[in-house]
């Protein structure tokens, strides 16, 4: 039985130290990054932003279409006589005098507010495509501002159970030591190995849950270079100065996707006013040189088609239904933002308060665990009692590793809802 043990413990204990070692490789050879870091990394380097930037320059592209003259049409017609029986007197078929030529230029005229609403739609565009840019700026740094913070206590918490393995390790040969003076039994012994295979087992656990979070936040930053979380200090936190009410005043003013709401709006209003200026028919006028059997002709050209059926009324309609589907919108965003805000705001109080009662928490089980720790080495107490302590312990701080996360990802919730997350 002991050799079956010491075998399944040597093994786990491999596992644990080749985790342990990964883990001191991987931090020498990565780049820790802070969550200012990581945030600049993705704006920086993430594929899908740089694909969404890209909508910006084609906006930019159709406004130097918007600017562009219709051309120039040229038109020719040649008409030559086929029978050789009417053929001028004295010519070969070749003759100028046996054929007529139409040769015509023409232009599309373009009325004035159709050139300027054009364009001032193209503009709006821009401002669209940049404003919706804003937004997805927003979105990503929420993604990547959770998934570092998932890390972080990923991290804290690979710290505490090696910290923790390692004193049950001392503890454990501390034991051997004492169960062959006899001082203990053999079940006292075999308690302390078991808790401490159970932490060797958590820590590789522990250990790939990390490195799958550090796999989400390389993807979200579109980092190709290995990772590692700093840790060295704790994260800075700035909490908004201003009452509810205020915050939700200068979220409805500052906040990405209301912006972006708006100028949905004045891109909408700008091609209404677009649309009701090509129902007047536009007029193409132009220039004819006709010589006809040698003797020439001039003329002028024009045409306008004549408004019976069709006077863009399907676009002008539909440009009124996305004009009111964009204030719809407005009015949506700015109820969801208001609740948005509210319930970030009153999650962060509460994880704030949370985080405030732990310090008396944590110095009580410390405290707990050295008294427990001192009697039973001096025995005056059991090794239940002991592991109970240990365990206590351990899990105290588990708990506040989660209270912890909870915080810090509803301080960056708040910062999301209320839009200060793009000025981190």
């Amino acid at each position: 039985m002991d050799k079956q043990y010491l075998m399944k413990r040597a093994i786990v204990l491999a596992v644990a130290i080749m985790a342990i070692s990964c883990i001191g490789n991987l931090a020498t050879a990565q780049t820790s990054y802070s969550l200012q870091a990581a945030l600049d990394t993705a704006r920086i380097n993430s594929p899908v932003l740089k694909a969404r930037y890209m909508n910006i320059g084609a906006a930019q592209a159709d406004v130097i279409t918007s600017k562009l003259r219709p051309n120039l049409t040229l038109n020719n017609q040649t008409m030559q006589l086929v029978s050789s029986n009417h053929f001028a007197p004295g010519t070969r078929w070749s003759s100028n005098q046996n054929r007529q030529v139409w040769y015509q230029v023409t232009k599309p005229i373009q009325w004035p507010n159709q050139r300027k609403y054009k364009i001032e739609t193209a503009n709006r565009d821009v401002t669209l495509a940049n404003n919706t840019y804003q937004e997805d700026v927003r979105n990503l740094s929420l993604n990547v501002g959770n998934s570092w913070i998932n890390c972080w206590v990923l991290k804290k918490r690979l710290a505490l159970l090696g910290e923790s393995r390692k004193n049950l390790d001392t503890l454990v040969q501390i034991n051997e030591l004492r169960y062959k003076n006899q001082v203990i039994t053999q079940t006292d012994l075999m308690r302390t190995k078991v808790l401490l295979d159970q932490y060797n087992l958590q820590l590789s656990t522990f250990n790939q849950d990390y490195q799958n979070e550090l796999q989400t936040l390389a993807l979200l930053t579109g980092n190709t270079t290995p990772m590692d979380i700093d840790t060295a200090g704790e994260i800075l936190i700035i909490t908004p100065s201003q009452t509810l009410d205020s915050l939700i005043t200068q979220t409805m003013e500052n906040r990405s996707d209301v912006i972006l709401a708006k100028s949905t709006i004045d891109e909408r209003n700008s091609n209404v006013k677009y649309q009701q200026s090509l129902a007047v028919p536009q007029p193409e006028l132009g220039f004819i040189y006709n010589p006809q059997n040698s003797v020439p002709y001039i003329g002028f050209y024009g045409t306008i088609d004549l408004p019976f059926f069709n006077r863009n009324q399907g676009e002008i309609k539909k440009a009124h239904i996305l004009q009111q589907q964009a204030q719809q919108e407005l009015s949506a965003t700015q109820r969801q933002l208001q609740t948005e805000v509210v319930t970030a705001y009153n999650t962060y109080q509460l994880q704030k308060t949370n985080m405030e009662k732990y310090s008396g928490i944590l110095h009580q089980s410390q405290q707990i665990l050295d008294n427990i720790k001192y009697a039973y080495l001096r025995g005056g107490t059991t090794i239940i009692d002991f592991l109970d302590a240990q365990r206590n312990w351990y899990d105290t701080r588990l708990l506040y590793y989660d209270s912890l996360q909870a915080y810090y990802q509803s301080y960056i919730q708040l910062l999301f809802a209320t839009g200060l997350i793009n000025q981190l």
